[in-house]
């Protein structure tokens, strides 16, 4: 699973930095407004075969993955997940997070089919990472500003990229994985090429990156979230600001050699390589936790249209109670820095949309498909449509998308759908994940009695 964050390989690696690591913001190759843009961006994922013979980007695929992981998610979980054994050997932890992070499969869904193999306790390693995953979530929700503070310093960090050579040449080689590090370098190819990491792995390749290759922890944060299939804005930002100190302040990770040793199983063993120390970095101070979003309530009154977007791709709750007249679907919005995201990230969120609306296809009817706040309001104008409803977006670039929607001069009501599991577990994440985790037996409890979504 990975709470925190939740290669394409040496002689590729210099076409790779030029390509996909320092190019400008352009949108994915083959993306647009159009139904042949998600098309492309469909057949881009085939053509990626690591990726697709990994992670089949279908509804189908992930709920085999489940089951097939379900039985071994209890003791034999917690005895093997802090293992990285290599890119084809990820199998001693779920490897479900590209399909939670789009919710073809949901959160209850999860805990649900391995509670039907497991108890909570024997289960309680497993059940964790994926309430790492809403607390991270529900901690951005009520804090906002974080997010906007993260991109203003991503945007002074390239800056300072592009006007210090000494910066951009060490930037340049981790991004490549060309350092002195083995281990890293490895890491590094391995995410580029896979767009998958083991979350052990990421916590080194993050503490590496700051505290011994003295980078900036958001141009880290920012490379993880352009090529992880499973990169998410919460869960990775938070993770990268925990491992240099400022999420938790003066509480920092530090990688060593030994553990690095353990749980690759001798496959590396940096010894003399890395940082003996891991002073805290500066930064303001969380801000106070703000007030959870509420479930938005449409009003049947109104001509409706619904929206589909990559943050939930399991539509059947937004749906409850309404009869479109439209739908339409937001392409994959991956841009969030100055730098150009891997095409695979959108590639395979465009591939599991089409899935979604294959799968959906009698509810939905026909869907445009569209790439922005202007195009979703010129489709609701011509559809008659007066609200829209879609699921609820967390923190990120698709939420951004629907406040621009919002504020558009002559937009229809725009009503987001907050699912009961988000709307119960967000509340208590004001703190550290330690008092959140306290929570998790009454999570469990409601999940069994009432379903939640």
């Amino acid at each position: 699973m990975g709470c925190l964050f939740a290669v394409v390989w040496q002689d590729h690696t210099r076409r790779t930095v030029d390509e996909t690591l320092v190019s400008p913001p352009g949108g994915c190759k083959g993306g647009g407004t159009t139904l042949a843009g998600t098309v492309e961006l469909r057949r881009g994922a085939a053509r990626c075969p690591g990726m697709t013979e990994r992670f089949p980007p279908t509804r189908s695929a992930a709920l085999a993955r489940l089951e097939a992981f379900a039985p071994s998610a209890g003791k034999t979980y917690a005895a093997r997940r802090n293992f990285d054994l290599g890119p084809e050997a990820h199998d001693g932890v779920s490897q479900l997070s590209p399909y939670l992070r789009c919710r073809l499969l949901t959160e209850p869904q999860v805990i649900g089919k391995v509670l039907d193999h497991h108890s909570p306790q024997a289960a309680e390693k497993f059940i964790q990472e994926v309430y790492w995953r809403t607390y991270w979530k529900g901690w951005l929700e009520m804090r906002p500003g974080v997010w906007k503070q993260y991109l203003a310093e991503l945007q002074r960090q390239w800056d300072a990229v592009q006007t210090q050579d000494g910066l951009r040449a060490r930037w340049e080689a981790a991004c490549a994985g060309q350092t002195d590090i083995e281990c890293f370098n490895f890491w590094s190819q391995e995410l580029v090429s896979k767009g998958y990491l083991h979350n052990h792995a990421r916590m080194w390749f993050a503490s590496i990156w700051i505290f011994t290759l003295k980078l900036p922890w958001g141009l880290g944060a920012d490379f993880f979230l352009r090529h992880l299939l499973d990169g998410d804005p919460a869960s990775n930002m938070l993770g990268w600001r925990w491992v240099a100190g400022l999420q938790t302040p003066g509480k920092t990770y530090l990688a060593r050699a030994s553990n690095i040793a353990k749980f690759t199983d001798g496959r590396f063993h940096p010894k003399w390589q890395l940082a003996s120390e891991a002073p805290a970095l500066d930064g303001a101070p969380a801000p106070v936790p703000g007030p959870v979003p509420e479930d938005g309530r449409p009003d049947a009154a109104l001509r409706t249209g619904f929206l589909l977007h990559e943050e939930d791709l399991s539509p059947e709750f937004a749906l409850t109670g309404i009869t479109p007249v439209a739908t339409a679907a937001l392409a994959p919005q991956t841009h969030i820095g100055p730098l150009q995201p891997a095409q695979h990230v959108a590639a395979f969120r465009a591939a599991a949309m089409s899935d979604t609306i294959e799968n959906h296809a009698t509810r939905l009817g026909t869907v445009s498909h569209l790439a922005d706040a202007q195009a979703i309001a010129e489709w609701a104008r011509e559809h008659g449509v007066t609200q829209i409803v879609t699921a609820h977006a967390p923190v990120g670039p698709v939420a951004a998308v629907l406040d621009r929607l919002s504020r558009l001069d002559g937009a229809p009501k725009v009503v987001r759908r907050l699912r009961s599991y988000d709307a119960q577990a967000w509340p208590h994440a004001t703190k550290g994940f330690f008092p959140f985790k306290k929570h998790i037996p009454e999570f469990l409890l409601s999940l069994s009695e009432n379903r939640l979504e």
